[in-house]
């Protein structure tokens, strides 16, 4: 028996699958699909979060000019922690894949130590991808950091085949090609090279790909479902971030500024927290329904909505044809891994 309450990605229940693939045909977003609707929804969702965090964490570090991304960081994955605690507390979901609350209100351990430790490289996986990542932004410019971490569906895509000997067709490899192609043609004319910010960059793409690749592989084998994946991740790396903002100066930082209790600076923090967590949740969803190469593509497609909504929002942004032409190559690109995808090919 399942808990209904809130999806989870649990494995379907004996019975469930007609097909050879495991995918329930009833579950396809229609006859022939290799994508499921829980699948779509989650893509979705991840997009939709993914683009409203952006701004509104850009409100907090631009328009507040709040000056420690560590600490958003901090917050965001307490919150996450408190609220994971607050809900399966309170029974409404559940960390482990297919559990049951029926019978007894006994009251197990969240997650056992073993289960614990076998989502260790998950964390550290993490951690490798969030230092890299904000490493790699001072390293070069706007233009071609964009560019660059445009070429993480290349990586993603051979950590996949080291990892679980994952094999895309060639409707897939050309639809990935059109995406690099379009990345290095919109930061074509900012092409200066710096061998220490493009090996930084190169860095956080290669780990932002074993993160995803890790999602995927420990999400299968560790019997947790998203929240579980997000809880243990929560509580292994919450302590280690919070040493590192206490060893950097930022909590003092934070203590300090000036518009840490105004009212706007708190609903934007908040929205930042609350969106933070359904945005890991549509990660943990979409990467182990789907695959990480997937999530990888959702992440290319939503930066054109976050540019555009961006644009309107807090302007300032300079436009240049060739950026755009590349642009919209990469959006061509996911929307055709998007469509080979759905269809199956």
């Amino acid at each position: 028996m399942r808990n209904p309450v809130l999806p989870v990605s649990d494995p379907p229940l004996a019975g469930e699958n007609d097909t050879s693939d495991g995918k329930g045909v009833d579950d396809r977003l229609f006859k022939g699909s290799a994508m499921t609707k829980r699948g779509a929804y989650a893509a979705l969702s991840y997009m939709a979060c993914a683009v409203m965090l952006v701004l509104f964490n850009k409100a907090a570090l631009s328009s507040y000019q709040f000056p420690c991304v560590n600490v958003i960081t901090l917050f965001q994955m307490v919150s996450s922690t408190f609220f994971l605690y607050s809900l399966r507390r309170k029974k409404i979901i559940s960390f482990i894949a297919a559990d049951s609350f029926s019978g007894s209100g006994s009251t197990s351990a969240f997650v056992p130590l073993k289960t614990l430790l076998h989502t260790l490289p998950l964390s550290i996986a993490y951690l490798m991808y969030m230092l890299a990542s904000m490493a790699s932004v001072r390293g070069v410019n706007v233009p071609m950091y964009t560019t660059l971490r445009r070429t993480t569906v290349a990586f993603t895509m051979v950590i996949e085949y080291m990892l679980t000997g994952q094999r895309y067709t060639r409707s897939i490899i050309g639809s990935v090609g059109v995406i690099i192609f379009g990345a290095f043609f919109a930061g074509a004319r900012d092409l200066s090279f710096d061998f220490y910010g493009y090996g930084v960059v190169f860095l956080a793409n290669i780990t932002t790909a074993i993160y995803l690749a890790t999602i995927a592989r420990i999400g299968k084998s560790s019997g947790l479902n998203s929240f579980g994946l997000m809880w243990c991740n929560g509580i292994i790396c919450g302590p280690i971030l919070m040493i590192w903002t206490f060893m950097s100066g930022d909590l003092e930082k934070t203590i300090s500024f000036p518009y840490l209790f105004s009212p706007g600076f708190m609903v934007v923090l908040l929205c930042s927290c609350v969106l933070a967590f359904f945005l890991n949740y549509s990660i943990f969803l979409n990467t182990t329904l789907n695959s990480a190469l997937t999530q990888t593509i959702c992440g290319n497609m939503k930066d054109l909505f976050t540019v555009g909504l961006g644009w309107m929002v807090f302007g300032g942004l300079p436009f240049d044809l060739m950026n755009v032409i590349g642009q919209l190559l990469g959006f061509l690109g996911s929307g055709l891994y998007a469509y080979y995808k759905i269809i199956g090919k």
